[in-house]
């Protein structure tokens, strides 16, 4: 066994062009070390609709130079299968430790191929990348960032020429091409022969921006913004900027990239204490709203003032996000398809019955979202909102702030808020209150057993409420293609427990829907809300073994 694995990275060695990581394995070559020799070569990272994301390091389990030739090497021949030669592959990045040398081994892999490649000019927003795909006519893209996870981790998104993320069959048959990639030498890397891009992608992406927005709204909502460490500022004051609102008052701590993000412990708006610095800016600055996006900026993270919380700013949730642009959209009069995943808030549905539009319930991501025919507005309760789908075929949280800040104003110029309008939506559709119980694990097989637990021994009733129905994703249903998940219908409240695509997590999606009579009845229906959601979530811990 030891003499397998030293065997093995010494071959890895010998392949390996990043001398970061060449050192890193030949001092744990040198010592011995079988444990940590065994975790990086107990298999490869595994290449799915999500792409590649894991801890950088040595070997073919961690995220690292020879690991994203193998990959780039891999989609280059999946596109020349598919008749793509000679065409654009635009690459972008974030400020993540790697991701400017993972887009240029990108670049100069898929120049060997015999494609054209396109970098961007510096660490943009994952949007801006998406957008370019279809601006620029590109056959592919790919965003080398791990969006909001910790530190120590990055990761490889890859998107075609329709602009939204792989789907099956195509993750399948990437990962195929990938799999069958020879010795490193025989991958042709140029020096150079790639374009690098100017400003003009951002500024025809910024152009766009202005398309999300009434002509004539009001743009005077005051807002405190953080960039979490990410790429975020300079994009989005300058879409701000443009719009005509007032500028946003940044979070200074975390308004510049910093790839070890020293302030938070995760980089994401929904982890405790991340927010804790944007709400001691809005104690300061009394704005009408906080934004946040994740470090990449595909994501909108909303916080408002209220009386009732301690500290006098409240997170909205996700859902309640999704909830509310759809309703400033369905007030301003759109037309289109709304969409959403089946994690997220059946409110949304409920608001596109009532104004007549279309509805569709996808698997979990914006790879399925965004390909909803004739989508109008798609969101997830993850924080990802897509408002502007034929420009971003993807969750964009440069466009959703702008959309929130407008509604923000809208709201404002009226004497009311967002807290305002939930309430309004509450008493049109009933209180529905969603929440989520979420494990992370360090051993994957927690999860396995949690997910066989309960497909064995499947709960009756959660907090009282009987389960009416319950259903296995992974045999597919009429409507949606086999995942692994779990949903239980309940007597006024749904759950759903799924692995986490991108994290070693267990996720369960909960949601009570409690009628309300009239505006006094709020307070009760809250407190019923939250009463039920806590016992749904104390007895499927249970019922899984977390």
């Amino acid at each position: 066994m030891q003499h397998d694995l030293i065997a093995q990275a010494r071959t890895w060695l010998a392949e390996d062009p990043d001398p970061e990581t060449r050192a890193e394995l030949g001092a744990i070559v040198d010592a011995g070390d079988t444990a940590k020799l065994a975790a990086r070569f107990a298999g490869t990272l595994q290449f799915g609709t999500a792409g590649l994301r894991g801890e950088l390091g040595a070997g073919p389990m961690r995220m690292n130079r020879s690991v994203v030739i193998r990959a780039a090497a891999g989609l280059a021949a999946y596109l020349k299968d598919q008749g793509e030669e000679g065409g654009l592959v635009v690459i972008g990045y974030d400020a993540r430790y790697k991701s400017e040398d993972f887009a240029r081994d990108t670049a100069a892999v898929m120049t060997g191929a015999g494609l054209r490649a396109a970098v961007l000019p510096r660490p943009l927003p994952t949007p801006v990348l998406a957008y370019a795909i279809r601006h620029l006519g590109a056959v592919a893209g790919v965003e080398v960032t791990a969006s909001h996870n910790p530190p120590r981790d990055n990761g490889y998104k890859v998107y075609l020429g329709d602009g939204s993320q792989i789907v099956p069959p195509a993750d399948g048959e990437i990962a195929a091409a990938i799999a069958a990639v020879g010795p490193l030498a025989g991958v042709a890397r140029p020096e150079d022969g790639w374009q690098t891009l100017g400003d003009e992608v951002l500024d025809a992406y910024l152009a766009r921006t202005d398309a999300v927005l009434a002509a004539g709204s009001p743009r005077t909502a005051r807002t405190v913004y953080t960039a979490m460490h990410g790429v975020g500022t300079s994009v989005l004051t300058a879409a701000f900027e443009r719009a005509g609102f007032p500028a946003p008052v940044l979070v200074t701590e975390q308004a510049e990239p910093d790839p070890a993000f020293p302030t938070v412990a995760f980089p994401n708006p929904e982890e405790p204490g991340a927010m804790d610095l944007a709400f001691a800016t809005a104690r300061r600055a009394a704005p009408d709203l906080i934004i946040a996006n994740d470090p990449d900026a595909d994501r909108c993270a909303v916080a408002v003032p209220d009386t009732a919380t301690e500290g006098g700013w409240r997170m909205l949730r996700g859902d309640e996000v999704g909830a509310l642009l759809a309703a400033h959209l369905v007030e301003r009069g759109v037309s289109g398809v709304f969409a959403e995943s089946i994690v997220s808030s059946s409110l949304l549905g409920r608001i596109a019955e009532k104004a007549g539009l279309g509805y569709e319930e996808t698997l979990t991501g914006f790879k399925w979202i965004a390909r909803v025919d004739g989508l109008r507005y798609g969101y997830e309760e993850a924080l990802g909102y897509c408002v502007d789908p034929e420009g971003v075929r993807d969750k964009d949280g440069i466009t959703a702030a702008l959309l929130v800040a407008e509604l923000a104003s809208v709201l404002k110029e009226q004497g009311r808020t967002l807290l305002d309008l939930l309430d309004d939506l509450a008493l049109a559709h009933g209180l529905h209150a969603t929440d989520q119980l979420s494990v992370r694990v360090e051993d994957l097989s927690v999860i396995a057993d949690a997910m066989a637990r309960l497909r064995e021994q499947p709960p009756t009733a959660l907090a009282g409420l009987a389960v009416t129905s319950a259903e296995d994703l992974a045999r597919g249903t009429d409507r949606l293609p086999p995942t692994d998940g779990l949903r239980y219908h309940l007597e006024g409240a749904r759950v759903i427990v799924r692995p986490s695509g991108t994290e070693p997590k267990l996720k369960c999606y909960l949601e009570v829907v409690v009628p309300v009579a009239d505006a006094s009845g709020l307070p009760a229906a809250r407190a019923r809300g939250a009463e039920l959601l806590a016992g749904i979530k104390r007895d499927l811990a249970a019922a899984a073994g977390i």
